[in-house]
């Protein structure tokens, strides 16, 4: 078989079979297919799309390129659930104790910042000693005795995913449906999952701005999910303002912290977590309805077993024992904090959420280039939620950043990245359609 007549064939609007797939797929990894004929290969992709069967095929292709993990001696069912990139998105930090709290093991993968959103890995390495790279057997413990792990992607998870993610940044590759899903489920795919939830963000800090954009991502991971023989369901999540009212890394652990403790509600991230987490109980047969899925997430919050779990976790994996008790002590806390004051007074009606991640970037809190070092400490909190009502003294957030200079340009960021008027606020439903494999009539693909 030669890599660049399977590209042909793709390139000509062929369907590739799933034994050509596996052939690009071991060229990809093993470094036999050159740079050029892996851009071809995505170039054709790009302009033909893939089959459903094409899709599934490649995505466990990719998968299977690495480590995939099995739970042979596992006494609970392994369910995750992915989001597609938010701002002020720390859903995992608070659902994977909740869940694990619920009696699922949670073997959460995370990545970094991607453009302008927040990563999870990013905010996990804010706490001071967190090791988010156990090795296999240590991650396997983890799971056993607490429930859940929160690591990064090492070089043995989906390598084929790494390089050909990297040629497709390089060549306008990346904004393909069927790669991007590919992308997304071979990661998490190799968790060995009983269930997957998948959150589809929509709006102005999404990548999927326009809602119907997002429904075909989430239709499209949903189908190669269960086709790949994985139960999966996904939500159409609102971004059109930041899901928490922190953005930034270690101020968003500290958020996380205040709403496992109970010490802060913060309404939006509360319902999507337990709506998540409803969906996995229910999906897995531990909770009869998605009702009272939502109702166990909950009791675990406000039982503090899930704050527990979390601060269990912490410390197995290098972390402070005491963070959920002291996270000031522990937590990077930055030189200035300033109160962002309005420059117009009345009701907030909308937001440039994107505008926000980025000067979260701009303070240093996220990567310009790949090499670029963060800032932990860097962010805002307190922000201000749509239809709010502002009048002095009351600020629209604080910034947190390394010098009066910086504070000053995240301080008129912010600002410009509100909206006051007199009119209804644009404020869509937080969570909108539901996608299932019944919805959209998906069989399994699994030869």
């Amino acid at each position: 078989m030669l890599a660049k007549e399977v590209i042909r064939k793709k390139r000509d609007g062929g369907e590739m079979t799933r034994a050509e797939i596996d052939f690009l797929i071991r060229g990809i990894t093993d470094g036999s297919m050159t740079e050029g004929q892996v851009a071809a290969m995505a170039m054709a992709v790009f302009f033909r799309g893939l089959s459903r069967h094409e899709r599934v095929g490649l995505t466990l292709a990719m998968r299977d390129s690495g480590a995939v993990m099995d739970w042979p001696d596992a006494d609970r069912p392994i369910v995750d659930k992915h989001s597609t990139g938010g701002i002020g998105d720390n859903v995992t930090l608070v659902l994977a104790p909740a869940l694990a709290a619920c009696g699922v093991g949670v073997p959460t993968i995370a990545g970094r910042g991607l453009g302008h959103t927040g990563g999870t890995l990013d905010k996990l390495e804010a706490i001071p000693g967190f090791d988010p790279f156990p090795a296999p057997e240590r991650f396997r413990t983890l799971i056993s005795k607490h429930g859940c792990a929160m690591i990064g992607q090492t070089d043995q998870i989906a390598p084929a995913d790494r390089r050909l993610y990297a040629i497709r940044d390089i060549t306008a590759t990346v904004e393909t449906l069927d790669l991007i899903t590919a992308s997304i489920l071979s990661k998490k795919l190799a968790e060995g999952l009983d269930a997957l939830v998948l959150d589809v963000k929509c709006g102005s800090g999404a990548f999927m701005q326009a809602q119907e954009d997002a429904i075909r991502l989430a239709e499209a991971l949903v189908e190669v999910a269960t086709g790949a023989g994985c139960p999966a369901v996904a939500h159409i999540t609102d971004m059109n303002q930041p899901l928490a009212s922190a953005v930034g890394n270690a101020v968003e652990i500290r958020n996380a912290i205040d709403v496992l403790r109970g010490d802060h509600a913060d309404p939006r991230l509360l319902t999507v977590t337990r709506r998540l987490g409803g969906e996995l109980l229910q999906m897995t047969g531990l909770a009869p309805t998605l009702a009272e899925g939502e109702a166990m997430i909950a009791e675990s919050l406000n039982s503090g077993r899930a704050a527990e779990s979390f601060a269990q976790v912490v410390a197995a994996q290098g972390g402070p024992a005491d963070l959920v008790d002291r996270p000031a002590t522990h937590l990077q806390r930055a030189e200035v904090t300033l109160p962002v004051l309005a420059e117009t007074h009345g009701r907030i009606i909308a937001c440039d959420v994107r505008a926000i991640g980025l000067a979260v970037i701009d303070l240093g809190g996220g990567r310009h280039v790949t090499a670029d070092r963060i800032d932990h400490s860097v962010g805002f909190t307190g922000l201000a939620e749509i239809g709010a009502e502002i009048a002095p003294p009351t600020p629209i957030g604080v910034v947190h950043a390394r010098n009066v200079e910086e504070a000053e340009r995240g301080a008129a960021a912010l600002r410009a990245a509100y909206t006051f008027g007199t009119g209804d606020p644009r404020k869509g439903a937080l969570i909108g359609p539901r996608i299932d494999a019944e919805s959209i009539r998906t069989e399994s693909c699994v030869q």
